[in-house]
């Protein structure tokens, strides 16, 4: 029963995982927030935090069970190996969704920022001036970042490592959408679909003993950048882990009414009723990476309620609403037992 339990608890974990990665990749959804109202962002961020120079020690040393132990590998391990996992499977299935039921899927991903904002507020608690002024300010930011207009493609290599710090922020930082900051870097359909496609290439063409996709210059290109990507990713969740695992010690509940305030202010960037402004007429490269590669900004309008889509739409919301709250009665009960 016991062995039953544990083996559920890491298929859990795993699928928390998943969940996380998917919404790291659609543009306005946080990782991060993923993390939060499943209840694992804490030991996520504490366990980077474990990525030191002792465990580098043990792992000079050949000390692999004792530096496995420390960083909470096992942790580590289900939940991003889930993440991983969901960038060549649920992550196509969001893609596909994005492209033929774009509004709906925006829907439900309000309807969910929505249901997490009032998990997590609920039980807050002490909102005094300092925990309220912090919570302005995340939703100020927040808002702040879904009205800036995205920069040009950008290939050169100390940007793509930057670009993995600054776009791994989604992960960490629940609210701020890694994805929507990779578009306003102008980078996002080159290293989240460009590359990753390229790579998928490469490795299905491996696999089946085609060993010319090495041949290829495009696909060593992306193989490149993705490579110098994932470096800068790692490097940033290591570091801002860090910077989060003190500031969370030092200031728990301001970080927390800050994160709030995020998540809060990320409403703005998946309000559901908007179209995608590009250079050109062409808004297919967001499934593919053909055409424009460049979006402009994001025009929002308000719904026609005459309009059976609306009601639809509304529909979405509420269930992405009920999954929140459904996932937090389901911890209720659990804590009851």
């Amino acid at each position: 029963m016991k062995l039953e339990r544990t083996f559920l608890q890491k298929i859990y974990l795993f699928l928390k995982g998943l969940a996380m990665g998917a919404a790291n990749k659609v543009p306005g959804v946080s990782g991060g927030t993923v993390s939060f109202v499943l209840s694992f962002y804490e030991e996520l961020i504490y366990s980077f935090q474990k990525v030191n120079l002792k465990a580098f020690k043990l792992l000079v040393n050949g000390r692999f069970k004792s530096f496995y132990q420390y960083v909470n590998g096992q942790f580590l391990l289900l939940v991003m190996g889930g993440s991983m996992f969901s960038y060549f499977s649920i992550s196509l299935v969001l893609d596909f969704l994005l492209e033929h039921y774009e509004l709906y899927v925006w829907s439900w991903f309000f309807g969910m920022i929505i249901g997490s904002v009032f998990y997590i507020y609920k039980d807050f608690g002490d909102w005094n001036f300092k925990n309220t002024l912090s919570f302005i300010i995340g939703i100020s930011v927040g808002v702040g970042i879904s009205f800036m207009t995205p920069a040009q493609e950008n290939d050169n290599l100390w940007f793509v490592f930057f670009c993995g710090i600054i776009g791994v922020s989604g992960m960490t930082l629940p609210g701020l959408s890694g994805s929507f900051i990779l578009i306003l870097l102008g980078n996002y359909v080159l290293l989240l679909i460009d590359s990753v496609n390229g790579l998928l290439t490469i490795i299905t063409g491996l696999l089946s003993g085609n060993f010319d996709v090495l041949d290829v210059p495009e696909n060593m290109r992306h193989l490149k950048i993705i490579a110098v990507f994932t470096a800068g990713s790692a490097f940033g969740l290591v570091s801002i882990s860090h910077v989060l695992g003190y500031v969370l010690k030092r200031w728990h509940q301001t970080v927390n009414a800050l994160i709030i305030g995020f998540i809060a202010g990320s409403l703005g960037i998946v309000w559901p009723w908007k179209r995608a402004v590009f250079s050109q007429e062409k808004s297919e490269f967001l499934v593919d990476g053909k055409g424009n590669r460049i979006i402009q900004n994001y025009e929002r309008f308000l719904p026609d309620f005459s309009n059976s889509e609306t009601w639809f739409a509304i529909f979405y919301s509420i269930i992405g609403i009920a999954l929140i709250l459904g996932i937090d009665y389901y911890d209720r009960q659990k804590k009851a037992t």
